[in-house]
């Protein structure tokens, strides 16, 4: 087995680093792109992309970089939300219970 590039990155204070240019250029990685992490028995961990998931929104990951890039270049267009609608909006979802890491039901169940 060869040797490799090495390269290293520098964890901040909660723990997160930035992927170095080279290793997203070796993995093909974009924004919002998914990593896999394989720890070895040896504590060796190996890093690739994640395979795209098939039932993904083709549409969701383009919105959302128009979203942000019209954000950052019209940020003036931001508005508070008016307190009366906030507090219509708790009103209607109080007794709602949500569980964000369940996962969603299908069209037809």
């Amino acid at each position: 087995m060869s040797a490799g590039l090495p390269v290293e990155s520098t964890l901040t204070d909660r723990f997160q680093t930035t992927v170095p240019y080279s290793v997203r250029q070796a993995l093909r990685l974009g924004k919002r792109d998914k990593i896999h992490y394989t720890i070895r028995p040896n504590g060796e961990v190996v890093l690739t992309r994640a395979a795209s998931h098939e039932n993904d929104d083709p549409a969701l990951a383009p919105f959302l970089d128009f979203l942000a890039r019209d954000l950052t270049a019209h940020p003036e267009r931001l508005r508070a939300l008016d307190a009366g609608l906030a507090h219509r909006i708790r009103t209607l979802v109080s007794a709602v219970e949500v569980d964000l890491d369940a996962p969603l039901a299908a069209d037809d169940e």
